[in-house]
């Protein structure tokens, strides 16, 4: 008996011997590890053509917060920049014709990270996240067969409207930007009580103080793609989608057979036209315009490939 006990701990030392020479041998030859880091902020930004001054700690604390965060969530804000590919230019041209500044761009990518079909708790949705009553307000069209909200020419627009609306009240788009948020009524109330004069200035809540940040953080990224670690060339990106335009000026009472008939199929009529909600479309006093692909793209039902 005691000579497998003997043996026993004689194998346990030689165990922990090897083990030891193990670490031993690492801690020699330690691995050399190439950690990405954030640049640092820059002395000041720009935004809607207004020079913003970041030297303040604190504004470059809640700058830097939001920075951080949208780095480190790679595969989003990576599918952000692929986005940005197919969008951009027809949210550039649009906030152009409106005369509103470009950076609100990025206003649209922090409410949805542009899908043109996302859906807040609260029941905000599309590209800009309109609530129903104020949708109905800048005359979107909400109804069981058509939700104009996830048009995303029609609600650009629309949020074009409400932008230019709050500038007037504010003469400020940092504070307009706010208000998208907030609300005008209660950027008005807190600007009053804490006698401020600018964004930067006011206490406001949880979602609101971040909101321009944020704004502000992935404009930063978003023009500085490669010093924020991210390198998704061209060729990985989403191209905007050609397409072909049908004027509908009568009740098409099966859309998948009216695709069909086009040479498509339902489930491409409804990535074009998402604002689409059942499968008729039933024409009273307006007319409507359905997209289907350019026949030069490579979005066609899955028989066409084989």
């Amino acid at each position: 008996m005691k000579k497998k006990i003997s043996i026993f701990m004689l194998l346990a030392l030689s165990f922990a011997c090897n083990t030891q020479k193990v670490k031993t041998e690492l801690k020699q030859q330690p691995q050399k590890t190439t950690l990405f880091q954030v640049p640092d902020l820059p002395s000041t930004i720009t935004f809607a053509g207004n020079k913003i001054n970041l030297e303040d700690e604190d504004i470059r604390e809640r700058l830097d917060r939001e920075v951080l965060t949208n780095v480190y969530l790679q595969s989003a804000t990576s599918q952000i920049i692929k986005k940005t590919h197919r969008w951009f230019p027809l949210v550039e041209k649009i906030l152009k014709e409106e005369k509103i500044p470009e950076d609100f761009k990025y206003l649209a990518v922090i409410e949805s990270a542009l899908n043109e079909q996302a859906i807040s708790p609260v029941g905000a949705q599309g590209f800009w996240q309109f609530m129903p009553f104020t949708a109905k307000e800048y005359q979107l069209e909400i109804s069981p067969e058509v939700d104009e909200r996830l048009d995303v020419v029609k609600s650009t627009q629309a949020a074009c409207k409400y932008l230019r609306k709050a500038y007037v009240q504010f003469n400020d788009w940092c504070l307009a930007a706010a208000s998208y948020n907030r609300g005008v009524g209660g950027i008005l109330d807190d600007l009053e009580w804490q006698k401020a004069t600018n964004y930067f200035d006011m206490e406001q809540n949880h979602e609101t103080g971040r909101y321009v940040y944020r704004i502000l953080a992935l404009k930063l990224i978003l023009e500085n793609q490669h010093a924020y670690g991210f390198s998704i060339p061209n060729s990985q990106k989403y191209n905007p989608i050609k397409s072909q335009k049908f004027l509908i000026s009568s009740t098409i009472k099966n859309l998948s057979e009216w695709s069909l008939s086009k040479g498509y199929n339902f489930k491409i009529l409804k990535k074009l036209n998402p604002w689409i909600l059942k499968t008729k479309l039933t024409i009273k006093n307006k007319k409507y315009t359905l997209l289907l692909p350019d026949r030069k793209e490579k979005i066609r039902p899955y028989s066409y490939y084989n």
